[in-house]
Parts: structure tokens; C-alpha cells; sequence
């Protein structure tokens, strides 16, 4: 049970909580200009190999193509293989903007997500960066994986962002699709929500956005 009462800071994952995601399109769009099965090494919740290093800063968009290349039995170009990997990622519903936009007024609100540039890019621009807004109007900030070098579900994130922001991990909510990352959290003291598959979070807040006051 989620104590409101305490909750000073929200903590949302973004694939999977916010933006809605298509692993097997993204795996079959890959297939198609590779020929290759990557399925062992993406998953919705933490990747592997030249996908983990990607997601963790540890290599560049340009070597992350080029090893994508290496593997390819044709050839393919940086913008084929950069579309087929942003294709993992649809579109955040409105009604979710309107709710984090809401939540500004009571909460500070924060995004930890494990991600890379081209998700970044594809995503900041198509969902937030639009229409006159930006991501800080929905975000006090963003927490990206491969821009800290460091991911969920590893403790060290968790303890990066408490540091960063200040608060204690009784006074934070953290709400992720991961099974793992929510137990690493709520270990570390975190109040969680573990988010189902395009859930409507707006039932989870209504009776707090009424009664919490304005921080």
C-alpha cells in the first residue's frame, strides 16, 4: 500500500510505463535488414551485449551501429539500423502527458529510465519536445541511463539518484514495468508500483491530486 502521505518525489520508468513499446517489431524490423536474431539480446527491461553497452554509455551511436553492421549478413546503412531500433518505441497516450503535467503541481516528478541516444532522441522529440513544450515541462529532470553510465537494475542507480536529487528513498515513488528493477527498489527503502502493460495510471493518483497539497 502506497503511503501518499510521506511521497515528496515520483520516480517513472519510461518504456513500458509511459511510452508504449513493440519489441517484436523493432526484433523484426532488424531481422529484415540484418538477417540476424537479436532476440536474446533485447528485452523491455535491460539489455545485453553491444545493447547494454549502448544503454550505458559505454559505446558510441557510431560503434553501436558499426557492430550492428559487423553481425549483418547484408549491407546496411547507420540510418537503416537507426530506424529499425527506434521502431522498439510507439507513443506516449495523451493522457498520460496530462497526467505528469498535473502530478508537477504536487509532486516533483523525475524519469529513470534505461535507454541510449537513439531512443532518446526519437522519443524526447516526438512526445515532449513538440508544440511549443519540452521535456522540463513534464520532467524535473530525466535520469538516462546511458548518459550516467549506469542501469537499472543495478543498486548503484538507485543510490545515484537519491544523492542527485536529495531525497530519502522513503519520501520517493518509483513506478517500472521490471519486476527485478521494482525489487532492487523497494529493498533500497523505495515506496513502488509495479506498472502493467499500457496501464491507465490515472486511477492510482485521483484522490491524491485532490487532497495533496501543492509542494
Amino acid at each position: 500500500m502506497i503511503d501518499f502521505s510521506s511521497i515528496k518525489a515520483l520516480f517513472f520508468d519510461f518504456g513500458g510505463v509511459l511510452i508504449n513499446l513493440d519489441k517484436q517489431l523493432c526484433l523484426d524490423n532488424l531481422y529484415k535488414i540484418t538477417g540476424c536474431d537479436f532476440s536474446e539480446m533485447v528485452s523491455n527491461y535491460r539489455q545485453s551485449g553491444i545493447f547494454l553497452r549502448f544503454e550505458k554509455g559505454l559505446a558510441t551511436e557510431q560503434e553501436f551501429y558499426d557492430e550492428i553492421r559487423a553481425a549483418s549478413k547484408y549491407p546496411v546503412t547507420d540510418e537503416q539500423i537507426r530506424d529499425a531500433w527506434a521502431s522498439f518505441l510507439l507513443n506516449v497516450p495523451e493522457e498520460k502527458k496530462h497526467l505528469l503535467l498535473a502530478l508537477r503541481k504536487h509532486f516533483k516528478v523525475f524519469m529513470l529510465s534505461n535507454t541510449n541516444v537513439v531512443h532518446v532522441n526519437y522519443s524526447m522529440n516526438r512526445n515532449f519536445d513538440i508544440d511549443g513544450h519540452s521535456r522540463y515541462d513534464y520532467f524535473d529532470k530525466c535520469y538516462f541511463s546511458n548518459e550516467i553510465h549506469m542501469a537499472k537494475p543495478d543498486p548503484e542507480i538507485f543510490e545515484y539518484i537519491l544523492k542527485d536529487s536529495g531525497f530519502k528513498p522513503e519520501e520517493c515513488l518509483f513506478l517500472d514495468d521490471g519486476e527485478k528493477n521494482i525489487e532492487v527498489a523497494s529493498e533500497m527503502g523505495f515506496q513502488t508500483y509495479l506498472v502493467q502493460p499500457r496501464e491507465d495510471l490515472r486511477p492510482l493518483f485521483e484522490t491524491v491530486l485532490n487532497t495533496v497539497k501543492t509542494v
